[in-house]
């Protein structure tokens, strides 16, 4: 009897030193490529998250500065990348709204709305990653058609401050309160 389990227990080997080697690459192998899968993974969703963040902030962005156009009875000074909205006291008074380039980028902006009759990055900034300055293209008040005053607004969103995966909000809003010329 102590003879069969002497000849059982010498039977019964373990795994060698190079079997252990070679389970241990192909698992490191295995798992480099899964965390490989997880990192990847893990950035584009941070992205994802940053560009819904940008374009949600742009909408309501526009949003505030529709809601200050339909209170306005006039636009001055009119450029492309700054205005001030005429306002009646009943609405807040004159406000104005600028984009100022990001400091370290070639082509980001801010949109900034400040109360009065300048504007700045001092202001309450409400949208980010603008891919131009020029986000008020037109503002139309035609004598003879009796018409309301418009403004133009155009902002273009791109966490790359290109036209790639870009995203844009355009819309023309009237002044309610502006004379009909």
């Amino acid at each position: 009897m102590i003879a069969w389990v002497l000849r059982r227990l010498r039977g019964e080997t373990g795994y060698s030193l190079i079997e252990m080697i070679v389970v241990m690459a192909i698992m490191s192998i295995v798992f480099a490529g899964i965390t490989t899968a997880f990192v990847s993974a893990s950035k584009a969703q941070d992205e994802q998250d940053r560009r819904f963040r940008a374009q949600l902030n742009t909408r309501l962005a526009l949003d505030k500065i529709r809601k200050d156009i339909h209170c306005a009875t006039d636009v001055t000074p009119f450029a492309t990348n700054s205005l001030t909205i005429k306002l009646p006291a009943g609405c807040g008074g004159d406000t104005s709204w600028c984009t100022v380039a990001v400091s370290g980028f070639t082509n980001r902006y801010a949109l900034y709305r400040q109360s009065g009759a300048t504007c700045g990055s001092t202001g309450v900034k409400y949208a980010d990653y603008l891919t131009t300055a020029n986000v008020f293209p037109a503002f139309a008040h035609a004598s003879g058609c009796g018409c309301l005053a418009s403004l133009q607004l155009d902002f273009p969103v791109s966490l790359k401050g290109s036209t790639i995966g870009q995203y844009e909000l355009t819309d023309t809003v009237y002044l309610r309160n502006s004379t009909r010329i």
